[in-house]
């Protein structure tokens, strides 16, 4: 960087020559000027009044960093005014007069006597002045002039914004832009090369380029793949001065990454895959797992699987873990390994994202061969059923035959198997099992009205091997006997009215059964042997399964009999026939003249018949409103009465209590007990009380003496304060403590009004008569009396 180094010290002597050059040639050319008008004054024999000022300056240079061991000569200010007689005094004032820059007063030569950095600070504005040295009288108006900083060549490029981070496509065409790098300087663009840079590229060659001028990298070489090289440490230089020798440089590093496309198909490791599964196994268990790889990343890197051909495609399905990108390939349904030993299947990997520019590098896709082997396993053994159904007739004696279970073991072993029946779906124990056969047997008679099914299991268990047990579902189905005789459906009353006619219809019953009712089963009904002389009621079979119940006499009386029993015989038609006898209860109940029931009771016929159902409800609301009534009154009375004993939280001075006594008069003294009016408590000594004088006096606590006269109100008042808090007797509530004291005298003296009625005073109240309007009443009391004495 700090290559021209020793180019730019001798520039800067260089520089500092030419200034003093300038200098020289300022100084002359103002020598020039201020002769030339000499010339002219002496050439016309009169003095020219001008108007202009008499200042020949021009504007002034100065080189940046400076480092010679002299002040640096600025330039030379002259007035016309000037006879060189050191009358005339040279001011400078501005930006950095009298620190940067000074003026010799005498001569009006200015030197920089500090290094300047254009950088820092381009140029100073001064103001020059001609004053006259004894009397500081301005000669000619102020004038400014600036002093402008000369650039050198003594700031290298900076990139700013470095290091670069960019990115771009691998397979990238050459040429293709990147990104654009600027760097700047701080010299002067305007003077010189200083700021004119050249930008180069000294490592990432030869896959990127830089454009000289404008900063932009692009590629420089074709087919860079992301899969062999991804990253790239690029270092680009600035060149101050064009580039040429001697200038100052910078340099910036810019890491370049190649991002991913789709130009990579996936590949499978390897073209066959071997992968085994137990026959034991249920479907939607894992077999195996292969996986094709693509380089390529993201989006570009996803794969799908699907199975192509083979004759496993029925018996195994195939998915994807999204995760892993793996093909899973399950089971689909069991296999069997007598039945079949090997499938096989080929799967095809394939990327679901394919870029059209690549098309040309063939496809993208890769098969692979799977072969799956069905391993041998210890089986249970199989039922020949997935279910059994079996029927057995209701009652049937113990060991009544019901069926047979049959299973057997498809190992190549053929091992035998041994038959029972687990407990936990029998609880009643009603079956039993042949352990060698599956012969299944009744233990017990079957009531199907309490059960119709049973459902229990039976197991087969492998004799030798791993002893594998299998279990299958056995429906056993009782067939119904008829062995329940039919009964009524319900057992309601049948309620009659007294007044009833003659062969009305009162009641039409059915039956039920609890066997199983067949189509063509039906119910025969007629009264039952000791019931068929009846003559109060009669029975009419309707052939429907049910029956009529007729009346066939006149005049019930319930009083004389309220209820009769009509026994009634069912028959049903099974096999064997079964019958009952039933009762039909029929109550006898009053009735009005519309056959409407009143009363089916005895009791109702006691009660008087003059009060009727609305009368005994007013008599019921009379009685509610009295009871209201009698409970307000109560109430009212409670809310007036007044409490007749003071309760302790209350102060007996709050109440005020009559008593219509009269008294004896002064000598009577045993009339009335004043006692009565006293607190009950505070008598008890409970609430003492601080406002009267207590009978019992408690004598001074040790320490508290009696306040002498001398003391002053503050610590008298504080120490009845003490001995009110400390108190014993003290009543349970605030009250006021009175003192009969007055403190000792005051320097300011008494301003009470009282003395000065009955004394003379010497006091002068007229200055009440300037205090307003407020006190105008004191005025006329005081100040009027004093004007009148004194007159």
């Amino acid at each position: 960087m700090w290559e021209g180094r020793g180019l730019w010290v001798w520039l800067l002597f260089l520089c500092a020559a030419l200034g003093g050059v300038s200098a020289v040639m300022q100084k002359a050319h103002r020598r020039h000027l201020s002769l030339h008008r000499h010339r002219e004054r002496g050439k016309e024999g009169q003095v020219l009044h001008r108007s202009k000022r008499g200042w020949v300056w021009n504007q002034f240079f100065v080189i940046e960093e400076y480092t010679g061991p002299d002040p640096v000569l600025v330039g030379r200010l002259h007035s016309d005014v000037d006879s060189g007689d050191g009358n005339i005094k040279y001011i400078l004032s501005g930006e950095g007069a009298g620190t940067i820059f000074v003026i010799d007063d005498k001569t009006g030569n200015i030197h920089a006597t500090k290094t300047l950095d254009r950088e820092e600070q381009a140029q100073y504005t001064l103001t020059a002045q001609a004053v006259a040295r004894d009397t500081n009288k301005p000669l000619e108006p102020p004038s400014e002039f600036i002093v402008k900083v000369q650039d050198i060549n003594d700031n290298p490029p900076e990139f700013l914004h470095g290091p670069y981070y960019a990115r771009v496509p691998e397979m990238s065409n050459v040429g293709t832009s990147v990104i654009t790098v600027t760097a700047s300087d701080a010299d002067d663009p305007t003077y010189g090369n200083s700021a004119r840079l050249v930008y180069s590229i000294l490592q990432g060659q030869p896959y990127f380029s830089v454009e000289p001028q404008t900063g932009v990298i692009r590629t420089a070489l074709p087919n860079m793949d992301r899969e062999a090289r991804q990253e790239y440490d690029v270092v680009i230089q600035a060149k101050d001065m064009g580039g040429h020798m001697g200038g100052l440089s910078g340099i910036t590093e810019v890491k370049i990454t190649l991002t991913d496309v789709n130009d990579n198909p996936p590949k499978f490791p390897q073209s066959v895959y071997n992968m085994a599964i137990s026959e034991d196994k249920v479907p939607g268990e894992e077999v195996g797992r292969l996986k094709a790889k693509d380089l390529d990343l993201g989006e570009n890197g996803l794969v799908e699987y699907r199975f192509v051909e083979g004759d496993g495609m029925g018996v195994l399905e195939i998915s994807k873990d999204s995760e892993t990108q793996e093909a899973v390939i399950k089971l689909k349904r069991t296999v069997d390994y007598e039945t079949k030993k090997t499938y096989t299947v080929k799967v095809e990997a394939s990327n679901p994202h394919v870029d059209s520019r690549f098309m040309a590098w063939g496809p993208y896709k890769d098969t692979a061969t799977v072969k799956v082997n069905v391993e041998d396993a210890d089986e249970p053994p199989v039922f020949m059923l997935p279910s059994y159904t079996f029927e057995v007739d209701e009652n049937a004696p113990s060991g009544t035959p019901v069926g047979r279970v049959h299973a057997m073991d498809t190992d190549t072993s053929n091992n035998p198997v041994r038959y029972m029946i687990p407990r936990y779906t029998d609880l009643g124990q009603f079956f039993t099992i042949t352990p060698e056969d599956g012969f299944i047997k009744t233990t017990q008679p079957l009531d199907r009205e309490n059960q119709a099914w049973h459902n229990i299991s039976v197991s087969a268990t492998e004799i030798g091997g791993h002893h594998q047990d299998a279990k299958v579902r056995v429906n056993i189905k009782v067939k119904d006997v008829n062995d329940n005789a039919p009964e009524f459906a319900t057992n309601n009353e049948v309620l009659v009215c007294e007044n009833v006619t003659p062969g009305k219809l009162i009641e039409t019953v059915s039956a039920i059964d609890k066997d199983e009712m067949a189509h063509q089963q039906h119910f025969h009904f007629s009264l039952a042997p000791e019931a068929a002389k009846n003559h109060n009621f009669s029975l009419k079979d309707n052939r429907d399964s049910t029956a009529s119940v007729y009346v066939t006499r006149k005049g019930f009386n319930r009083m004389t009999q309220s209820i009769y029993m009509l026994p009634i015989e069912i028959n049903d038609n099974g096999s064997p026939p079964m019958s009952s006898t039933n009762t039909l209860t029929i109550r006898v109940c009053s009735c009005d003249s519309k056959d409407t029931i009143l009363s089916c009771n005895v009791e109702p016929f006691v009660l008087p018949a003059g009060l009727s159902t609305g009368a005994l409800i007013a008599i019921l609301a009379c009685i509610v409103i009295l009871l209201a009534i009698v409970v307000l009154f109560v109430a009212l009375r409670r809310q007036k009465k007044e409490p007749l004993i003071v309760f302790e939280e209350e102060d007996i001075r709050e109440n005020i209590i009559t008593y219509d006594d009269e008294g004896g008069g002064e000598e009577d003294t045993e009339a009335f007990d004043i006692a009565t009016l006293q607190n009950p408590d505070g008598a008890n000594g409970f609430l003492p009380r601080k406002d009267i004088k207590p009978e019992l006096q408690f004598p001074l606590r040790p320490g508290l003496r009696p306040v002498a006269n001398s003391v002053d109100v503050d610590d008298f008042i504080k120490t009845r304060i003490s001995d009110a808090d400390n108190d014993p007797t003290a009543p349970p509530y605030d009250s006021i403590q009175i003192y009969g004291y007055e403190g000792r005298g005051s320097i300011a003296g008494s301003l009470s009004s009282l003395e000065s009625v009955t004394t003379d005073s010497d006091l002068d109240y007229d200055y009440l008569q300037s205090w307003g309007p407020r006190f105008r009443k004191l005025a006329d009391l005081y100040g009027t009396k004093d004007a009148d004495d004194n007159s």
